[in-house]
């Protein structure tokens, strides 16, 4: 088989040779010269290295048109959330079997996916499109707290929450949202790219798994400390799993079908409303592994590497009553991540309050930046990038939780950065 990979998640992530027997496949790999740096020596494979000025899909037909003899692919794969439509274009474009376009956008844009979920009759939170928005003066369907998002985000980049409905009309079309592409000459196309939604009171909740043939095959849930926003704005966070609750596999289901997730590995959030009902409100979902460390600690959890068997699903392996089975010793796990971009550019120096953590034994990994290595100038939960990153793992999810709870209020991280504030301060748990 010819396997076409879009190749953007640094290998280690995927660690593709897991999945793809790249002894008895062609594959190719096609990315940046600095995506194709992460690929390992002596891998069999070719390599194919794009300039990154344009979009995946514009580059990578550049490319083929280029050559006399184009090759036909088999298959074409992307396993990063900010290529799978490219990825969806060049197969429709090629003719190869996958994902259509169609499908990929409805869990890709924020939008079109509460649209399908609101269908399907389960709880999403109140929104518009903010051309909408703007068009009827800031009347929407409530009054309260309300976020701005782009439709196609990730990692909290431009979302802002603003304490009322109406003060993310007066901040928008005051051009004060403090969004640049909202906040400038360029605005009426911009906001083309953004929504507004109420904001829904409760603990986030992320549900991961693997799907095929509409089938899930394996499952976890987990509860966030700490948001993905505050992460954004500076303060850490991390998740921590916990026992699937009655109906929640059922819920899963629907939500999936909603958005016709049918093949491959999925990152579902959800919040549990506090407002009373204690009902699940659908938030997002992606046809992709989550971020962080969510793939090894669902591994440490279920015994399943995600990436490694969402792509033997993609090559149209049959999976199903083939996955491993739990460790019969598992218990519960959490990853944490500390930012350091809020404070770029600059270096990394150290943090106080982290030594008994350190070495406790319920910190399974530990990855530290060294002293003096520059601080990431973009948001990020990548090991090797984020000053901290790391597993805790507990007999319970309350100790799981309770351990980062006390990590995020000990740590006080050090920089060289050019700031008066060299402090953080710890999430509340």
């Amino acid at each position: 088989m010819r396997i076409l990979i879009l190749h953007r998640v640094p290998y280690p992530k995927i660690e593709y040779h897991r999945g793809i027997d790249h002894d008895r496949h062609d594959v190719t790999y096609f990315g940046t010269a600095g995506a194709l740096a992460t690929l390992p020596d002596g891998l069999r494979c070719a390599r194919v290295e794009r300039p990154g000025t344009a979009a995946p899909y514009d580059e990578a037909v550049a490319w083929l048109d280029g050559l006399a003899e184009p090759p036909r692919f088999d298959r074409i794969i992307s396993m990063s959330e900010y290529e799978l439509l490219d990825a969806a274009r060049l197969r429709e474009r090629l003719g190869v079997p996958g994902a259509p376009v169609e499908r990929v956008l409805l869990s890709r844009d924020k939008v079109l996916m509460k649209q399908a979920v609101e269908k399907a009759g389960l709880r999403v939170p109140r929104f518009l499109p903010l051309t909408e928005f703007l068009a009827a003066d800031g009347k929407a369907g409530w009054t309260g707290p309300t976020v701005l998002k782009p439709h196609r985000g990730a990692s909290s980049v431009d979302v802002v929450v603003f304490g009322s409905a109406e003060e993310a009309y007066t901040s928008v079309s005051g051009r004060r949202s403090g969004v640049a592409e909202l906040d400038g000459e360029a605005q009426a196309e911009a906001a083309g790219d953004f929504e507004v939604e109420e904001f829904v009171s409760g603990p986030v909740l992320h549900f991961d798994g693997l799907v095929e043939n509409g089938r899930v095959l394996a499952l976890t849930a987990s509860e966030y400390l700490g948001t993905c926003l505050a992460y954004a704005q500076g303060l850490p966070m991390g998740s921590f799993q916990i026992d699937l609750a009655d109906g929640i596999a059922a819920w899963v289901d629907e939500v999936l079908r909603a958005v016709r997730i049918e093949e491959g590995s999925f990152h579902l959030e959800g919040i549990r409303d506090d407002g009373g009902t204690g009902e699940l409100v659908f938030l997002e979902v992606g046809n992709r592994v989550g971020g962080a460390d969510v793939a090894a600690t669902f591994e440490l959890r279920t015994g399943v590497h995600l990436p490694s068997w969402e792509l033997r699903v993609l090559l149209g392996e049959e999976v199903a009553g083939r996955l491993p089975a739990a460790p019969p010793d598992a218990g519960y796990y959490g990853w944490f991540v500390h930012p350091g971009h809020h404070l770029a550019p600059g270096t990394f120096e150290g943090f106080d309050g982290a030594e008994p953590f350190r070495t406790d034994p319920r910190a399974l990994t530990w990855q530290e930046l060294a002293p003096g290595a520059p601080l990431p100038g973009h948001v990020t939960y990548g090991a090797y990038e984020t000053p901290l990153a790391g597993i805790a793992a507990t007999a319970s999810p309350e100790e799981t939780r309770d351990f980062m709870a006390g990590l995020f209020q000990a740590l006080r991280l050090r920089t060289s950065a050019p700031r008066d504030t060299q402090e953080t301060q710890g999430v509340q748990a």
